[in-house]
């Protein structure tokens, strides 16, 4: 099947010569094409450029996008996609004053999504979960990571897995799926912390390698959660056997998880609400991505990361939707552009990269997705008729897509 999409208004990110990732000033450069053509082949972007230049090229489909914007579809690196059932109570109890850390300490929080979790069936949690796949494809998410964590057994979090795995063969997206394991202490060992470490390192992670059921590892490095010297050990353990660090840091507190995932070479360090000068400064040079969660902080009204001084120190920044039962009930990564741009002073471009190229290169997956490039991935948005790209972020509450591609195909 070939797409040609005619009279675009605007067609963003384009890059004759593929780009990993963009960082500090380059962030605020978003390429773009006025009045162009884009020509997908099978799965594949294999030209574009102005409609004067387009000739006699033809497609079994094609799409007019007259004052239409055509974007990369989004890469969100940071979802917890895979859980059962909701959080509601939880949200009434925040209103009602209650904190994150005190509905934690009354049961609440990761350790109730896990119960639910732990009851709830393969089949279930599968069908769960692709209804929610389904709605974020057609809101423009071409590429996801998939965490695990509310399962906190070896049998549970292998059941989120095996659930992913599932997802990854029966839907055409891109899927990247993550063991979080150390998400929380489970209940059943909560005066034995090492006793449920010993667990995740000797039971949890020598199956997932067996069963080749991740690609990254994670820890939630938090007070309350999981120290320093727990999460050296469990990303060590991970690495022996194949798994890709990314990290869970300075949600609440820096206690220089920052600095422990640049040590282990992690590809990204997420959350990162509480940032110091240190580490800031530690990841300069390093290969690790930082990556903001802004609907996390507008759900739990908590800081936000601190875009502007991560880009200003000639850093990258990626954005993700966190999507998870308690603290992001959303995984909507058009919300969470608009929100980089609102409450975050991310330039539409900056915030719009972050989304996209940089996205990518936090899941790993840049050389083939996140920017419109020949031989990349057929994977774009072609929004609603709006005034140009920096409309998309302001108009907050409406959706402005009007179709995705995902690898070529358009997404009924």
């Amino acid at each position: 099947m070939s797409i040609l999409i005619t009279n675009i208004k605007q067609l963003l990110q384009t890059r004759n010569h593929n780009v990993l990732k963009v960082s500090g000033k380059e962030m605020k450069d978003l390429p773009f094409i006025e009045n162009a053509y884009l020509l997908i082949e099978h799965d594949t972007i294999v030209e574009f450029g102005k409609m004067e230049d387009m000739g006699d090229t033809i497609a079994e489909k094609t799409i007019d996008a007259t004052n239409k914007v055509v974007l990369p579809a989004w890469c969100d690196s940071h979802t917890h996609l895979v859980y059962s059932g909701n959080r509601v109570q939880e949200f009434i109890d925040r209103i009602n004053g209650l904190s994150y850390e005190e509905i934690a300490n009354r049961g609440g929080g990761i350790l109730n999504s896990a119960e639910n979790l732990q009851n709830t069936t393969e089949d279930e949690l599968y069908n769960q979960a692709i209804n929610r796949l389904q709605n974020l494809m057609k809101l423009g998410t071409g590429a996801i990571e998939i965490k695990s964590g509310y399962g906190l057994s070896t049998e549970a979090e292998l059941k989120i897995l095996r659930v992913i795995k599932k997802i990854k063969h029966d839907y055409n997206i891109l899927v990247k799926s993550t063991f979080l394991g150390a998400h929380a202490n489970p209940k059943m060992y909560k005066d034995n912390k090492d006793g449920y470490i010993d667990d995740i390192i000797n039971q949890m992670i020598p199956t997932i390698e067996k069963e080749q059921l991740a690609n990254y590892i994670d820890v939630f490095c938090e007070k309350g959660y999981f120290s320093l010297e727990d999460t050296d050990k469990i990303l060590a353990a991970g690495v022996k056997h194949g798994l890709t660090p990314k990290i869970h840091v300075n949600q609440f507190d820096a206690l220089g998880g920052v600095a422990l995932g640049v040590k282990h070479n992690a590809l990204s360090v997420d959350h990162l609400e509480i940032m110091t000068p240190k580490d800031i400064e530690v990841l300069k040079g390093s290969r690790t991505m930082p990556v903001a969660l802004p609907s996390c902080s507008y759900f739990l009204s908590i800081p936000y990361a601190p875009a502007r001084a991560i880009i200003d120190a000639g850093l990258p920044l990626a954005l993700a939707s966190d999507y998870n039962p308690g603290t992001t009930p959303s995984g909507n990564m058009n919300f969470v552009v608009s929100t980089a741009c609102i409450k975050m002073k991310m330039t539409p471009e900056e915030a719009i990269n972050a989304a996209t190229i940089n996205g990518a290169y936090a899941m790993g997956i840049s050389n083939m997705y996140g920017s419109i490039t020949r031989g990349k991935k057929g994977n774009v948005i072609i929004t609603e008729e709006i005034p140009s790209y920096n409309y998309l972020p302001y108009a907050f509450g409406d959706n402005n897509i009007d179709t995705v591609i995902i690898h070529g195909k358009v997404i009924e």
